[in-house]
């Protein structure tokens, strides 16, 4: 390989770290989560403190060490139980059939 061969390589690299860290790395951290059910809020509930809450008779979320997930839900594929924790702004946990939706939001 030529020397210019090998700037460009590096050159290609270092665009790819750069777009990764942008991407990955510019996530703001969320302060509460909103719940929604059917549309309408449910509530709201700071992610710093560790708790577990009903909502309604179908679901259980729970907040711990600032992430939220879904614990407990009634629907049949459990999909919004098999989710990733959500701690990031905008970031949704989403059970379709119980029509629940938990966003993490900045305020």
């Amino acid at each position: 390989m030529k020397k210019s061969d090998w700037i460009l390589v590096l050159a290609i690299f270092l665009a790819v770290c750069l777009s990764a860290g942008f991407l990955y790395g510019s996530r703001d951290r969320g302060y509460c989560v909103s719940i929604q059910i059917d549309g309408a809020e449910y509530g709201r509930y700071d992610l710093s403190a560790d708790r577990v809450i009903e909502i309604g008779e179908t679901n259980r979320l729970e907040i711990r060490d600032g992430k939220a997930s879904m614990v407990h839900a009634d629907c049949p594929d459990q999909l919004c139980v098999q989710m990733a924790p959500v701690s990031a702004v905008h970031e949704l946990i989403v059970c379709m059939p119980n029509r629940v939706v938990v966003e993490v939001m900045e305020e």
